[in-house]
């Protein structure tokens, strides 16, 4: 199921299992876990894109090995908050990951956060070396933390 109402995505996970975030490149894939409580997001590791069967299979892992219920992707938007290409590409990449896995996936507006991720390494004083090594999946952190703080306040208006 792909929704872009987090209200449905919210109803459609299932208890104490992680949720993923990815922050789709034309080369890489920032992957982030979140704890089971849905509390912090973790970034985990950047995938070197190569064919979609492949790339999926990777994530398909990682879904299994940390009990991920729910699945987050940064939809690229325009500064004017229009969908372009890429948005376009990442919603075909959740259709074709849909017929491989069953479980929810939903999209989070990621404009500036690679920006984010930028700035929060270089503060860290990271080589620039390490941050292009780190930046997508950290860039994935900010992805999945957005949505993260989304629905604890989501359950808190409930």
């Amino acid at each position: 199921m792909i929704t872009d109402d987090a209200d449905v995505f919210l109803a459609a996970l299932p208890p104490m299992q992680a949720l993923m975030g990815l922050d789709l490149g034309d080369k890489t894939i920032g992957v982030s876990v979140s704890d089971t409580f849905w509390s912090v997001a973790t970034p985990l590791e950047t995938v070197r894109r190569k064919k979609f069967g492949v790339d999926a299979a990777r994530l398909q892992d990682i879904i299994k090995e940390r009990r991920v219920g729910g699945l987050v992707l940064g939809l690229p938007r325009n500064m004017d908050g229009t969908e372009g290409p890429r948005c376009q590409s990442t919603r075909a990449f959740a259709r074709n990951f849909e017929r491989l896995w069953d479980g929810p996936i939903t999209f989070w507006d990621e404009r500036l956060s690679t920006v984010a991720a930028e700035k929060a390494l270089l503060e860290a004083d990271t080589t620039r070396k390490r941050r292009a090594e780190v930046i997508d999946h950290v860039a994935a952190g900010y992805i999945l933390q957005g949505l993260l703080d989304r629905l604890a306040a989501m359950k808190r208006q409930a």
